[in-house]
């Protein structure tokens, strides 16, 4: 396996791999990251459909990426999802999948001409005071000292961040600043959370610094997430035969350790870049710290049927199999309009932590789960889906997203944040109707907290304690309706479900290297790790794109796919978002503006004059640097 980059191997077909016809895979989950690699094990590895079985320990597949109409119960989503046109394997994949709704087209091209005829921005970003924009207006509001401290993070060498919190680097300066309430909403990030991670989210969009404030670097699909996705991937993979047994937990993989050298693979070959050469010959993709050399093969595994029938399937080295170890969404708890979700971090078989824990037990380099899972009181927060069911609620979004709700297209254009909120509560809408079988005078408004063990401004006690109806109340006064009408459109007017998420932001926690298994191990015959616990070189977790990509390198690197699969977009290399990105932070001011001593501002002055004669001045000015 290989990365490759530029369009000339984008867009070429690899030969069918030597063998492939004589191998069997088996895939646990059906996230994002497991579809990908079946998807990919049929489209590249060109592996028979009837050859592939993936177990799924739900009733329905798409692991986080869901959204539903529960009888009963109501709309829900547990979460959303944010897209980038630089997520390179996700746009890979999504061209080579039919659309479920126009024929002919694929999933790339529809959301293409959507997010070009209806592009996504905000036009009110936060709020306070019960519905009154909080006029960021664009601005980060960084002091000096503030966009210092997130350089010094941005130059940090990766192994100075293991283990570290946010809060180690960055004090009030940032935290105050309207940057930290953008990024802590957006992302989801806590001030506990790892240093390390803030980095790479940095450096891995430093080219959307611009369009942070009003979310116009963001593109979303027309409906929600498992409609979007994940039902036409299910589609694609039925189309070729691929097995599919929902209501089976796997709870283990047995492995033999041991017995000679494993595979011998580079962590990236060469391909036809002289670059990536260059990084492969130089060992610059760190590797995992607990590696080793030694053969490791999956033997067994064992699960347990939809009726309660323990088996086995044994595997031999033409059994390929691929792990979802993890994950951000158990021990997912929901509620309803009259109860709140519970609170249930107990790990239990079957789930995707509990087998990650047995797997990890036999090799060092199978990762550390508890790293990870081990603090559900720093890994959760709450969301909750509100469907308004009449005309009543709607004016009040109206009038702070500034757009109709009901006309099909870009509405809030990504979160609203409450800035005064105890919550921290932000809200979104996308397009409507989020769901094809949804009401046409009904919304569905996704709603989130990021302290739910908080009282409420107006409900006054923690989130995590309250229903769906409470939870709309607190929504309602936020919006700023009046409070005499809050009770009765929250119980009448509205159906409200709470979901609880122990472990939503796991991948945060304060980690270090090989704490994630590799995608494939060192000396791994036969399997591969999936998903947001799985490591791959400078991409980001909890996002779309790192599932996916860890799909594609599994199966790539098992199936010994001819093909280069695209590196992670390069703008942390390209000095114009790198120019233009330290102006940005900057609320567009030079640095040439910098509260500087008079040693400094000499030596400033001193260094552009020696550039006078390069055309480095002339960069420098086309981005508002100096």
């Amino acid at each position: 396996m290989y990365y490759s980059n530029g369009n000339y191997e984008a867009f070429a077909r690899p030969k069918k791999p030597e063998g492939v016809d004589d191998k069997n895979a088996y895939i646990i989950g059906t996230g994002l990251a497991a579809l990908t690699a079946a998807c990919y094990l049929v489209r590249d590895a060109q592996m028979p459909g009837s050859h592939i079985h993936v177990f799924e320990k739900d009733a329905v597949p798409g692991g986080a990426c869901d959204g539903a109409n529960i009888p009963g119960v109501g709309y829900v989503m547990r979460g959303g999802r944010e897209m980038d046109n630089h997520f390179e394997v996700m746009w890979d994949m999504f061209r080579s999948i039919p659309s479920i709704e126009t024929e002919g087209v694929s999933v790339l091209d529809e959301y293409y001409w959507l997010n070009k005829e209806d592009p996504n921005f905000s036009l009110c970003r936060s709020t306070k005071a019960r519905g009154v924009d909080a006029g960021t207006n664009g601005k980060f509001n960084l002091s000096d000292k503030a966009s210092m401290e997130i350089m010094k993070l941005f130059f940090t060498p990766n192994e100075e961040l293991y283990g570290k919190k946010i809060s180690d680097y960055f004090d009030d300066e940032v935290f105050n600043s309207n940057f930290w309430m953008y990024w802590r909403t957006m992302f989801a990030f806590e001030n506990w959370h790892s240093a390390l991670e803030m980095k790479l989210y940095i450096r891995r969009y430093i080219h959307h610094i611009g369009g942070l404030p009003d979310f116009s670097a963001l593109r979303f699909t027309r409906y929600n997430q498992y409609e979007s996705m994940i039902l036409p991937m299910i589609k694609y993979l039925e189309g070729f035969g691929v097995q599919f047994h929902y209501n089976v937990k796997v709870e283990n993989v047995d492995f033999k350790i041991g017995g000679g050298m494993g595979p011998v693979r580079q962590h990236t070959g060469t391909g036809q870049d002289t670059i990536l050469k260059k990084q492969a010959e130089s060992g610059v993709f760190v590797r995992n710290p607990y590696s080793s050399p030694t053969k490791k093969m999956a033997t067994r595994i064992d699960l347990t049927e939809a009726d309660g029938t323990a088996r086995s399937i044994d595997l031999g080295e033409s059994d390929l199999v691929f792990i979802t170890n993890g994950g951000c969404v158990e021990n997912s708890s929901m509620g309803s309009q009259t109860e709140p979700a519970a609170w249930t971090p107990e790990i239990k078989p079957g789930g995707g932590w509990d087998m990650w824990r047995r797997i990890a037990a036999k090799d060092p380099s199978f990762g550390h789960p508890d790293v990870f899972c081990s603090d559900p009181e720093h890994s959760k927060w709450m969301s909750a889906t509100v469907t308004t069911l009449d005309m009543e609620i709607p004016p009040y979004i109206q009038k702070i997203c500034k757009r109709d709700p009901f006309s099909g297209r870009v509405v809030t254009g990504g979160i609203v944040t409450v800035e005064d909120s105890n919550w921290l509560l932000s809200w979104t809408l996308n397009r409507q109707q989020q769901f094809r079988d949804q009401p046409k005078d009904q919304l569905c408004v996704w709603v989130y907290g990021l302290f739910p063990d908080k009282p409420g401004n107006y409900v006054k006690k923690p989130m995590q304690e309250c229903t769906g109806e409470e939870i709309c109340e607190e929504w309602l006064y936020h919006m700023g309706v009046p409070v005499e009408k809050i009770a009765d459109l929250a119980k009448n007017h509205a159906n409200t479900v709470p979901v609880m998420m122990p472990y939503i932001d796991a991948f945060f926690m304060p980690r270090s290297a090989g704490d994630r298994p590799d995608v494939v191990p060192d000396g791994a015959v036969n399997f591969a790790f999936l998903g947001q616990f799985a490591e791959t070189p400078r991409d980001t977790i909890f996002t779309t794109e790192y599932s996916m990509r860890t799909g594609m390198e599994a199966v790539y690197t098992l199936c010994d796919v001819d093909r280069g699969v695209p590196e992670v977009w390069g703008s942390v290399y390209d000095v114009r978002n790198l120019l233009n990105a330290t102006v940005m932070l900057r609320d567009g001011k030079p640095i040439t503006d910098m509260k500087l001593n008079p040693i400094e501002k000499t030596v400033l002055k001193q260094v552009l004059k020696k550039l006078d004669s390069t055309d480095i001045p002339m960069l420098l000015k086309e981005y508002g640097v100096i």
